[in-house]
């Protein structure tokens, strides 16, 4: 037991210690320059969307700006909302989606549009669910040009309502502070130590379209991670950064929206792996989901020490939870969360096994 302990030390120390190496937004941006930026938002089935990403942008503080939409063939009143709320603003322009060509993932064919039309400095791409404070542009700007970086992203605070959301959603600020070596990531060009969120992705134009752009990973379901990956393989700089206190984002309003979202990226973001999949179950059954039944046993035997483990455990997601905007009192579902997690893997995993397609937004991905 002392041992079992002593490791879960170690993991809320690592933790601590990784978390000095993800920079954050700055409070008060100073940007010498200023480029023109060009927001691009990818749409499909926004509607309940819409109004309030439109808002966010127009109150943004950075005035050298466009602002480019792409509706992508929506079959809701995505269209209709997008002409009313824009409406006299000289900064939007609204463009309407082509076909998706065989091979594409949809959100990488809705990027590469938008980009085609976009003539600034800068390109940030935004999810449509995400709300962002005034500055959190100019902060974006300010924190790629002082790193000197092609590429800024950071993962926002989550607004988690459906119970599904409240365990899996958190649990990327977890996989990125826990498993992700921050140092190697944004200082080094070593490809397997990056991390990428494409709801908030910030590049140098020229840069990005020296590398080829979104076309170069036209059909990967985690096409965020491997765009950065080709940013670094051009030996440019990228830079994972906490945007938590600028940015949010509602992923997910229902329970199946949350399982269907997980369940296309989960397998496909470790790569397909059988045996990574067979490590994550064992690692996170014994360091997480564990412990609670050894505190249970802990407090009917009055072998108190055993309570020890789930205490430590709570405390590393409670951490990560304060520094990353989240609700505190979420840290003590992490059992809930591991088991959720490994759930969705183990499904996604399943599917891959036996070809069946993953589904999203009405579209079929093997």
């Amino acid at each position: 037991m002392i041992l079992y302990i002593g490791i879960h030390v170690f993991f809320l120390v690592w933790i601590i210690i990784n978390r000095l190496f993800l920079p954050s937004l700055p409070k008060n941006p100073k940007i010498t320059t200023e480029p023109l930026v060009s927001v691009l938002v990818p749409m499909r089935n926004e509607e309940r969307n819409v109004a309030t990403l439109i808002k966010s942008l127009k109150n943004s503080t950075y005035r050298h700006s466009e602002f480019i939409i792409l509706n992508d063939q929506s079959t809701d009143g995505t269209q209709q909302i997008l002409t009313q709320e824009t409406a006299g603003d000289s900064r939007f322009k609204i463009i309407m989606g082509k076909e998706l060509p065989k091979g594409w993932i949809g959100k990488v064919h809705a990027c590469h549009q938008l980009q085609q039309e976009a003539s600034g400095d800068y390109l940030l791409f935004v999810d449509a669910d995400v709300r962002f404070r005034p500055k959190a542009i100019d902060q974006s700007l300010a924190l790629l040009q002082r790193k000197k970086a092609q590429l800024l992203t950071g993962f926002p605070a989550f607004d988690v309502s459906p119970f599904l959301s409240k365990l899996l959603v958190p649990m990327l600020h977890f996989l990125v502070l826990f498993h992700l070596p921050i140092f190697l990531a944004n200082h080094t060009k070593f490809k397997a130590a990056t991390a990428a969120n494409g709801m908030w992705m910030m590049f140098e134009s020229a840069s990005y379209r020296k590398m080829g752009g979104h076309a170069t990973v036209y059909n990967s379901l985690v096409e965020d991670v491997h765009i950065a990956r080709k940013i670094k393989e051009h030996d440019y700089k990228v830079v994972l950064a906490n945007i938590t206190m600028s940015v949010k984002c509602r992923m997910y309003d229902t329970n199946a929206e949350v399982w269907e979202g997980f369940l296309k990226n989960s397998y496909a973001g470790i790569g397909r792996s059988p045996l990574m999949a067979l490590l994550l179950i064992l690692f996170y059954s014994i360091f997480y989901i564990l412990p609670p039944f050894l505190a249970i046993y802990g407090i009917v035997s009055g072998l108190y020490m055993w309570m020890v483990p789930y205490a430590l455990t709570v405390a590393q997601r409670w951490y990560i939870d304060m520094v990353t905007n989240q609700r505190w009192y979420l840290a003590f579902l992490i059992p809930l969360q591991a088991l959720a997690m490994l759930a969705v893997l183990t499904q996604s995993m399943r599917k891959s096994f036996k070809k069946q397609a993953y589904s999203w937004k009405g579209r079929h991905y093997s």
